[in-house]
């Protein structure tokens, strides 16, 4: 199997690739639209990437291809602990420090710790943490922030770890395929939907097909639509698979009520031990 993932080698979501599907051949994309297109073109089997923080919520990069996107589907899940690390190139001195590159969501994840400890420095967002560890490998007085796997690949020095604001930080990455997961029984389902904004009650009535059966919803979040100011896609998380009869039930009331509405798909849920 060939797995494309956001990369390059050494960012969290190379890791979360090699946790679902170990063993395979892997191949780096610069950007999380590029993996899933991979997909798409059929260059690739499994694209993994990265859909949620517990700090810093959805990534909108992963959300949008979701919802952009027609040949694609969500077909797993794995949820990893983050551990960031302050890294420089080996013999660089702390106080030389004069920017620190990383990945935006990482730059937020440390927000606290940069602003205790190193108000005055400037910091880079880069494409990804490994991208910013290279980067910060070729400037003098800077450093970084990513995995301790990148500081190995690329020979970097770790000077401080743990950096990030909470110690309850997690990522949960999410596996695209051509073609949905089959059912386990212990599965979960992610939507998009639209509502007119013009009805009062409408989504009120939508979380109603789920609590009246019964469905448990595990998240819920909204984001603009791009078409207008104040119309909003919803996302849900709900547990259960789309062939079960009750979900199924739901997702076409659901369906049957909104302007716009697409399933990203129905997937194990990811426990700790590994895949169900």
């Amino acid at each position: 199997m060939r797995v494309a993932y956001f990369g390059p080698a050494g960012t969290n979501t190379e890791v979360a690739a090699m946790r679902l599907y170990p063993g395979e051949d892997y191949a780096p994309f610069s950007t999380i639209t590029h993996a899933g297109r991979a997909v798409e073109r059929g260059e690739a089997d499994r694209a993994v990437v990265p859909v949620e923080n517990s700090l810093q919520g959805s990534i909108t990069e992963t959300v949008d291809l979701l919802i952009e996107e027609d040949r694609i589907a969500v077909c797993g899940e794995v949820v990893l602990p983050i551990e960031h690390c302050l890294m420089v190139k080996p013999g660089a001195r702390r106080e030389d420090i004069g920017v620190i590159y990383s990945h935006p969501q990482s730059l937020g994840q440390c927000r606290k710790y940069l602003e205790a400890n190193f108000p005055a420095v400037r910091t880079e967002a880069a494409l990804s943490n490994a991208d910013a560890v290279i980067v910060m490998m070729k400037t003098p007085g800077s450093a970084a922030i990513a995995p301790a796997r990148a500081a190995e690949i690329y020979g970097a020095e770790i000077i401080q770890s743990g950096i990030q604001d909470s110690h309850i930080n997690k990522t949960r990455f999410v596996a695209l395929g051509r073609d949905g997961a089959a059912r386990t029984g212990r599965d979960k389902t992610s939507i998009a939907f639209a509502v007119a904004h013009d009805r009062p009650g409408t989504l009120v009535s939508v979380l109603h097909e789920f609590a009246d059966r019964g469905i448990n919803l595990t998240k819920i979040e909204s984001r603009p639509s791009g078409a207008e100011l104040g119309i909003y896609i919803f996302l849900i998380d709900c547990e259960g698979h789309r062939d079960d009869p009750l979900l199924a039930q739901a997702l076409a009331a659901v369906k049957e009520q909104s302007n716009f509405f697409k399933i990203f798909g129905s997937y194990p849920v990811w426990v700790e031990s590994g895949r169900l």
